[in-house]
């Protein structure tokens, strides 16, 4: 078990019931899964671009990705129904625990004038998603094997029910929130 999967079920639990007011721990919220999606365009005219972020995202989050293609056509950007577009990894359980404690204390620091994470990026079903601009901030990623750097979307998805009970949690998970 990961390190902070261990600490949720141990100490974040209780904090939250009393924090929320909840009785029954089974209605405290919890992080459900992490979608990690790269959007690569240029791969209509270069496949070989979208073969990198393949490798990337594997490298990132230790899992194989799927393909995204597109729903359909759009003759003004030459893309035809079908073509792959993206690249994406649905992180669930153990995995999902070790990439959002490495994302955290890891790579969020490394982040160029980092100062925090928005409060108001969350969906309105709890659902929170960032942007990151470039891939190198990934340990994982070996800066010398890059053509180009690409950005990616990381959402987290929690069960909780609203965007404030969604903070909460996140909060208590160590997400760098800025202080308004």
């Amino acid at each position: 078990m990961s390190r902070l999967k261990e600490n949720y079920k141990k100490k974040i639990i209780l904090e939250l019931k009393k924090e929320m007011s909840i009785k029954n721990k089974m209605a405290v919220p919890s992080l459900e899964k992490i979608v990690v999606n790269i959007g690569v365009g240029e791969a209509i005219q270069n496949i070989k671009v979208l073969e990198s972020a393949k490798n990337e995202i594997s490298l990132i989050t230790g899992q194989f990705p799927g393909i995204g293609r597109a729903k359909k056509s759009i003759s003004s950007f030459k893309l035809r129904k079908g073509q792959p577009i993206a690249c994406y990894t649905t992180l669930r359980g153990t995995r999902m625990y070790e990439f959002y404690d490495r994302l955290v204390n890891i790579v969020l620091p490394r982040v160029r004038d980092f100062r925090g994470l928005s409060p108001r990026a969350f969906d309105g079903n709890g659902n929170y998603t960032i942007g990151i601009k470039d891939q190198l901030v990934f340990p994982e990623i070996d800066y010398t094997k890059v053509n180009r750097t690409q950005g990616m979307n990381i959402t987290i998805v929690t069960s909780a029910r609203n965007d404030k009970d969604a903070f909460f949690l996140l909060r208590k998970l160590g997400m760098p929130f800025i202080e308004e």
